[in-house]
């Protein structure tokens, strides 16, 4: 009879040189996340009210994809490039110069938890996704600055007169804080969900 091996995970690697398969993984993830969000938003054309309680749901089910990428993460810097190639992207797709700065600076924050957690940490991760996923609620920052410009933007004025005066009156100051604080709520429970549903992956990754 042969004794039964087990191969530990790799311990983390405190560096940031990238590999190849690091940059396809993150790229992979990146536009994973991108491609489930926006077909989830989707749906927010029915109405502003729509869109604006599909913005917790999001957070939730993004929290399943961020979680499996987390389970790749073997040094620093992964998840923050993987931060920077959605804000671009959404910058790309119209999202404001703030509201990019915003994720980026949500994904400073989110790469330092993963750090003191060693990048072996279950909880620390399950943390950093629920910093991450407040930058749902940074598209309505630029609201709260400019409201008049924020609807002036090309994007709106596609959606046509009647949706911008239902959204002009829908989101006021404190429903935006409130939204926010549902956002806060929904990506904790969006990682948990996440951490519970890639048990197997995981303990793979050496996820405490």
């Amino acid at each position: 009879m042969s004794a039964e091996t087990t191969t530990a995970p790799p311990q983390p690697r405190f560096s940031i040189r990238f590999t190849a398969r690091d940059l396809m993984s993150t790229a992979i993830f990146a536009v994973l996340l991108i491609v489930v969000i926006y077909a989830i938003g989707m749906l927010g054309i029915v109405s502003p009210l729509v869109w604006l309680l599909i913005v917790p749901v999001q957070a939730v089910v993004g929290g399943i994809v961020v979680m499996l990428f987390l389970t790749r993460v073997r040094h620093a810097g992964m998840l923050l490039l993987f931060t920077v190639v959605v804000a671009l992207f959404y910058l790309i797709g119209g999202n404001s110069l703030i509201s990019t700065l915003g994720i980026i600076g949500l994904g400073i924050v989110a790469e330092l938890i993963l750090w003191v957690g060693g990048y072996r940490s279950r909880w620390a991760a399950i943390w950093a996704y629920t910093v991450f996923g407040l930058s749902f609620i940074t598209p309505f920052v630029p609201l709260l600055i400019d409201r008049e410009a924020y609807f002036a933007s090309p994007a709106w004025q596609d959606m046509g007169e009647e949706y911008i005066a239902a959204s002009d009156t829908l989101l006021a100051a404190p429903v935006i804080a409130s939204v926010a604080g549902v956002i806060l709520v929904a990506s904790f429970l969006g990682a948990l969900l996440g951490s519970a549903i890639l048990r197997k992956h995981f303990v793979r990754a050496g996820l405490a």
